[in-house]
């Protein structure tokens, strides 16, 4: 098996909705996952590092774009930058919470040889 593919989540604090998502690909053989947050009292705070280790990047909000953007934009060319439009209002791995990152995320990392029978 190859190399997985490295994905980044962003949220504010780091603490529910990036956080849920990087759990959710925890044992992910396609995928590894991390997250991180963009207020500088993040669990994780988003560095030049992460964002240059990901392929790709999920937000959850537009202002994280924005962030993303006006901190990192010469480090962004070529990776592609997905705002999932999750707000802030939900706790860790709240059921609510996992199944909208599971629909939000199914149209980006839905594996392309899984098919509903």
């Amino acid at each position: 098996m190859g190399r997985r593919e490295p994905i980044l989540f962003i949220c504010t604090h780091n603490l529910s909705r990036s956080y849920t998502a990087e759990y959710l690909f925890r044992e992910s053989p396609r995928f590894e996952a991390r997250s991180a947050g963009t207020d500088e009292g993040a669990r994780v705070p988003l560095s030049l590092e992460l964002v240059a280790w990901a392929a790709r990047i999920f937000v959850m909000e537009g202002k994280h774009a924005s962030f993303l953007v006006q901190q990192f934009a010469a480090h962004l060319e070529g990776k592609a930058v997905i705002c999932l439009e999750i707000p802030d209002i939900y706790a860790p791995r709240e059921p609510e919470l996992i199944t909208l990152l599971e629909k939000r995320l199914a149209p980006y990392l839905a594996d392309p040889g899984d098919r509903d029978t």
